[in-house]
C-alpha cells in the first residue's frame, strides 16, 4: 500500500505541472500545495530522503518548463521575466543536483513560483491579460519586495537551516 501511495504522489508531481499552460491558476496553486506537503507525505511512507530530494527537484523543474509554456502561451507581459527567472533556477536546480549542496538552492532561489503564482492569481480574477499586466506594473515594486523576502526565507528555512517548519510553528504558538 505504501508504494501505490508514493507512486501516487510523485506521479501527481509529474502530471500537474502539464496542466499548467492551461489553466496556470489552478494548477500553478495544486503544484504548491502539493510541493508543500509531498515531503511529509513520502518520507513517512518510506522514500528515502536521499531519493526524494532529487524526485522532488526534477519535479519542480517539471513545474517551471510548465510556467514558462504557460507565459508564452498565454503571451503574458511579464513572459522575459518567467523566462529569466527560469534559467536562473535552472543553474540552482542543476548545481544541486550534481553537488548535493542545498545552500545553491538558497543562492539561486525560486522567485519564479511565488511571481507566477502572484500573477495567475491577479489574471484569474481580473479575467484579461491587459488589466493583470496594468495592475501587476502599478505594483510591482511592491510585489517584487515580497517575493524576495518571502522565498529568501523560505529558501534558507528549507535548504540552509533545515528547519521542519510543523516544529517552528508549534514552537511559535506553545
Amino acid at each position: 500500500m505504501k508504494v501505490v501511495g508514493i507512486v501516487a504522489i510523485v506521479a501527481a508531481k509529474f502530471l500537474i505541472p502539464v496542466g499548467i499552460p492551461f489553466a496556470p491558476f489552478v494548477f500553478g496553486w495544486a503544484n504548491f500545495v502539493l510541493d508543500t506537503v509531498d515531503g511529509d507525505l513520502l518520507v513517512p511512507l518510506g522514500l528515502a530522503d536521499s531519493t526524494y530530494q532529487p524526485i522532488d527537484k526534477i519535479a519542480d523543474w517539471a513545474t517551471y518548463v510548465g510556467m514558462a509554456v504557460a507565459a508564452r502561451r498565454l503571451r503574458w507581459s511579464i513572459a522575459p521575466w518567467v523566462y529569466a527567472l527560469f534559467a536562473f533556477r535552472s543553474v540552482g536546480q542543476l548545481l544541486f543536483l550534481i553537488t548535493g549542496a542545498e545552500w545553491w538552492l538558497f543562492v539561486f532561489a525560486n522567485f519564479l513560483e511565488p511571481l507566477f503564482l502572484v500573477y495567475a492569481t491577479a489574471g484569474f480574477f481580473l479575467k484579461s491579460e491587459e488589466r493583470t499586466a496594468g495592475w501587476f506594473v502599478r505594483h510591482r515594486t511592491l510585489i517584487v519586495v515580497l517575493v524576495v523576502l518571502y522565498k529568501l526565507q523560505d529558501e534558507y528555512v528549507t535548504h540552509i537551516g533545515n528547519i521542519d517548519r510543523t516544529e517552528l510553528i508549534t514552537n511559535l504558538f506553545s
